[in-house]
């Protein structure tokens, strides 16, 4: 099989970036994985991934000017104004890398995608 070039872990994936995205996208993991400490890191569609009882439940991406996290739970009313600001999309959240990446945030919507995956 030809190499295409994709990391194929999500070590990989953080190392193919710039130092100071590097570092934003391990904090975006481990706020991942404080909402879904159970879950199995893999690669899905050239992303990482991860996943819940053999599903995918959220991914990542990192971007020239943002991280985008998907795809977005319903939550609640409160959970929806909190996202307003980095909804770009039905189910796309996108934080720009040049703000501070409210990561609390990002715990709470892979809290909520766990409770919605039941």
């Amino acid at each position: 099989m030809a190499n295409t070039g994709r990391p194929t872990t999500i070590d990989a994936y953080i190392q193919s970036f710039p130092d100071d995205v590097r570092a934003i996208l391990e904090n975006v993991r481990q706020a991942v994985r404080r909402g879904a400490p159970d879950a199995v890191e893999t690669m899905s569609y050239g992303m990482p991934t991860f996943d819940l009882n053999g599903k995918h439940l959220v991914f990542l991406a990192g971007w020239k000017r943002h991280i985008s996290v998907y795809p977005i739970p319903a939550g609640d009313e409160v959970f929806q104004r909190d996202i307003a600001p980095y909804r770009t999309e039905k189910s796309t959240l996108r934080f720009p890398v040049n703000k501070p990446i409210p990561l609390e945030l990002v715990e709470r919507t892979v809290t909520f995608l766990r409770q919605e995956s039941r």
